[in-house]
């Protein structure tokens, strides 16, 4: 072969540029995983939690609707544990798949490399029979010839250590990627057998599920007792809650009269404010959505508004507020900071205590104990008293409203999500 051709050869061996491979998983697929681990944290914490405040209830040998309300709950849950199951599922299979194709493209990697460097060892061996590197080199014309082809040589010479350190790199990578797919795969397997066994549990809470409501059929007249009597309670937890905000806008009034109309009013409220209540009052309404719950544990059992009743048909139910199922001895806090405006008892509904928060007040019913006193400022978080348990069918729960003023609203706008 003609020297010029060699030449051209070494330029072209000189310029070839060699790839890493890059075998991590994408930014995405590893953002998803996170995601997904915690989402199916939550869930199980809270199927966990629900099954505790289920079995207390449980206990009784009647069923009752705090059972039902468990159970509906605990179903909800589990439903929802299913589901992040089956997006594990779904992204091990897509992550599979990915895997599946890396070792697809690492196999022709390594098997163009392979053929290259088959090429440059049989070219080599083709141009040293017709020159020796030593006559090559010294057959040089000028000592700037003489150093360009030395400079070659060694570019060919790296060339080659490159392509076979490429090789080995791409053969190891080849080699971990299919290890990680056959981890991959087992941990799928795993994870299939971990849904048939929630589904299977699921199963049973269904079966559990329509035998409390066929239970609770054979109540009808013992549930309209209860929810006509749920009715006259929540009536006279109104009637208080007014009468305490009236004397509160009459008192505000009045003082404000006296010190020469200095205090200010709030938007929509006609409650007269002295700028540290406004204050207060603006910083609960910008917290929507954001406002701890009464208790750490627990799920809405009944919610606010007006709703078909879930065992009785052409019966409704009105909640002013939302009932919210706990553990027994549940300690109660105050959502916000506020003021302590009254305290006192209301038959069928236990110890309530109302908070001022500005123009906003917060009323806790179905109080086994009280720890705080009327005129006493309290955090937001700290403790004001104790669930009371219902001896009759063991469920724990705590009513609580929110009103703007004279306004009665749903709790749950104000209430962070769970």
């Amino acid at each position: 072969m003609p020297l010029r051709s060699f030449f051209k050869f070494i330029i072209i061996i000189g310029l070839i540029v060699l790839g890493n491979q890059s075998v991590t998983v994408a930014q995405t697929t590893k953002k998803s995983r996170a995601q997904l681990e915690k989402e199916k944290s939550e869930v199980q914490k809270r199927l966990q939690e629900f099954d505790r405040i289920l079995k207390q209830t449980s206990t009784r040998r009647q069923a009752s609707m705090g059972e039902l309300n468990a159970v509906n709950k605990k179903l909800e849950t589990q439903t929802a544990y299913i589901s992040t199951i089956n997006k594990e599922v779904n992204l091990l299979n897509r992550e599979i798949r990915e895997t599946e194709q890396k070792i697809k493209s690492l196999h022709n990697d390594l098997k163009n490399l392979k053929e290259e460097y088959a090429s440059m060892v049989y070219t080599s061996s083709k141009l040293n029979s017709g020159v020796t590197v030593l006559t090559f080199v010294f057959s040089s014309s000028t000592f700037k010839q003489f150093y360009m082809r030395l400079r070659y040589l060694k570019q060919y010479s790296d060339a080659r250590k490159k392509q076979v350190e490429q090789i080995e790199k791409v053969n190891q990578q080849l080699l971990a990627q299919q290890g990680q797919l056959e981890n991959k795969k087992e941990e799928k397997q795993v994870v299939l057998r971990k849904e048939q066994e929630q589904k299977r549990a699921l199963d049973l809470l269904k079966k559990e599920q329509q035998s409390i409501v066929n239970s609770l059929a054979q109540k009808e007249e013992e549930i309209k007792k209860d929810i006509a009597a749920h009715k006259k309670q929540q009536e006279e937890l109104n009637r208080l809650i007014t009468r305490v905000i009236e004397e509160e806008i009459r008192l505000a009034e009045a003082e404000a009269k006296k010190k020469d109309s200095k205090a200010t009013k709030s938007t929509g409220s006609s409650l007269p404010m002295t700028p540290e209540a406004a204050a207060l009052s603006s910083n609960f309404a910008g917290n929507k959505g954001n406002i701890p719950w009464p208790v750490e544990k627990g799920f809405i059992s009944k919610r606010y508004g007006t709703y078909p009743h879930p065992t009785l048909k052409g019966i409704t139910e009105t909640n002013d507020g939302v009932d919210i199922q706990t553990n027994n001895d549940e300690p109660v806090r105050a959502v916000f900071d506020g003021v302590v405006t009254k305290i006192t008892t209301v038959p069928g509904m236990g110890g309530t205590v109302i908070i001022k928060h500005g123009e906003y007040y917060t009323m806790y019913s179905r109080l086994k104990t009280i720890s705080v006193k009327s005129g006493e400022s309290v955090k937001a978080r700290s403790p004001i008293g104790t669930v009371h348990t219902n001896s009759s069918n063991g469920v724990s729960e705590v009513h609580f409203q929110t009103w703007k003023g004279l306004q009665v609203m749903d709790p749950t706008i104000w209430l962070s999500k769970k």
